[in-house]
């Protein structure tokens, strides 16, 4: 007899994965793949669409074929701020724009010229101005740059809904993918932004579907019940919430570092904003405030950078464990060494100067002062709230180096780390079901381990 199974499709910037959760969510099979990046018609990289399409047909297609698993749902977590534009007849009529696309600076200023000033806007969307990641500037760029383009466009979708859409044909919107730093939300009003209206940009937006709703599809001559994907961020946080009674902070790594506090209370303040916390949503509409660090890029860029320095395999950096003596060394005379390619901060030098003559020096030091930046972001994102608990899933968790210093930085938090696969893909499953967690679902679902701090003598 087949064993009855919810499938997820969890899309991140890198890594593209395919998961089956039995009934009691217990991962029973992963794929991943990694696509290599193709250019926008402005020479820009970005993600390859046409071939993530593929990948996930045949994924799907051959494990409904699959003899030992009957597949009975299936749901969709993804990266955030990122459109995929449709016509009338479903037909894709963009690139998959990088988020990271600059925008010309007379973009900013005919849209805060019109609806400014900056930080109140900022303020009510929970949005910080951060280009093509808002993807409400996104829609606005496109509608002035390339009116042909735009007037083509029956729906703009975020990409979870994308996934869901190619597999239901049913465009919708959701609220998680709507509340990530977009500026389309007024968290005031719980309604589009003024501006949106004004601009009719909410024409191109399908109707807003819940997360936890599924559409029964004869898929193939078989019932699935489709979910409406959900934005990665708010499925690593679901079954936190749903497990968990005290307070807590998620801090949700990969290619960005999330710092995600669902307890704080009321709106952003211009404190926040300055400090640049933002706002993510819950599966409610509720929001979920955020501090963000592009940890997992700048952290891909140095070791790689220092890997030719010092003449080691790309990968070796995956060997290194943590070494107190060497941190004790690092920290004695402490000094900022390494200058950030696709961050910024105030103590970053003009130039990167290593003074090591072993890699795992250089390796220490570099961990140290990203997760300086981290512990930084982790406090933005409490602010004045009383949390006492923090957890770290994602790509860092099984990081040493990584946990013990962030042990060490932040001795007033108990630190647990969850299981870095599954990420965001369980949550995708947990929100199309109606089953109730029990406080030991994350131990038990999430191999959740406890960290104490170092011993510093």
């Amino acid at each position: 007899m087949k064993k009855k199974v919810t499938a997820v499709f969890d899309i991140g910037r890198t890594n593209k994965k395919f998961f089956l959760f039995d009934t009691d969510f217990q991962e029973v099979y992963r794929e991943y793949n990694r696509f290599e990046e193709i250019t926008d018609e402005d020479g820009y990289p970005t993600e390859n669409l046409e071939a993530l399409v593929a990948w996930a047909k045949e994924v799907f297609d051959r494990m409904m074929d699959s003899s030992e698993f009957e597949i009975i749902a299936l749901n969709f977590s993804c990266y955030g701020a990122s459109l995929v534009h449709i016509d009338e007849n479903g037909k894709v009529l963009t690139p998959l724009y990088n988020y990271m696309k600059p925008l010309k600076a007379e973009v900013y200023d005919t849209f805060y010229d019109k609806y400014g000033p900056e930080n109140e806007l900022s303020r009510s969307t929970g949005s910080q101005k951060v280009g093509m990641l808002n993807t409400g500037m996104h829609l606005y760029w496109l509608k002035y740059a390339r009116p042909e383009v735009y007037d083509k466009i029956k729906y703009s979708l975020h990409l979870p809904q994308y996934l869901s859409y190619l597999f239901t044909g049913v465009p919708v919107n959701e609220y998680t993918s709507i509340g990530c730093h977009t500026m389309l939300w007024d968290y005031e009003k719980k309604d589009y932004h003024a501006w949106v209206y004004q601009e009719k940009i909410n024409e191109k937006l399908p109707p807003i579907a819940s997360t936890r709703v599924t559409i029964p599809i004869n898929y193939k001559g078989k019932i699935i019940q489709m979910g409406a994907g959900i934005h990665d961020s708010s499925s690593a946080l679901l079954p936190y919430i749903r497990s968990i009674g005290k307070p807590f902070l998620l801090v949700s790594t990969g290619t960005w570092s999330i710092s995600i506090n669902p307890f704080n209370k009321g709106m952003l303040t211009m404190d926040d904003i300055y400090n640049g916390c933002l706002f993510n949503m819950r599966i409610d509409g509720s929001p979920v405030k955020v501090s963000t660090l592009f940890l997992g890029n700048e952290y891909k860029l140095q070791v790689k950078a220092l890997s030719a320095l010092y003449n080691v395999p790309e990968d070796y950096h995956r060997t290194v464990k943590f070494n107190q003596d060497t941190f004790i060394e690092i920290n004695k005379d402490f000094v900022h060494m390494y200058k950030w390619t696709s961050i910024t901060s105030e103590n970053m030098p003009k130039k990167t100067n290593i003074e090591y003559d072993k890699f795992e020096y250089a390796y220490h030091q570099l961990m140290l002062e990203l997760v300086l930046l981290q512990v930084k972001s982790i406090r933005s994102a409490i602010g004045d709230e009383k949390i006492g608990r923090l957890y770290v899933d994602g790509g860092f968790s099984d990081n040493e180096v990584y946990i013990q210093l962030l042990s060490q930085y932040l001795m007033d938090m108990k630190l647990s780390t969850t299981d870095s696969s599954l990420g965001s893909a369980l949550g995708a499953a947990i929100v199309i079901s109606d089953v109730t967690l029990e406080p030991k679902f994350l131990k038990k679902n999430y191999s959740l381990k406890k960290h104490e701090p170092i011993s510093i003598q």
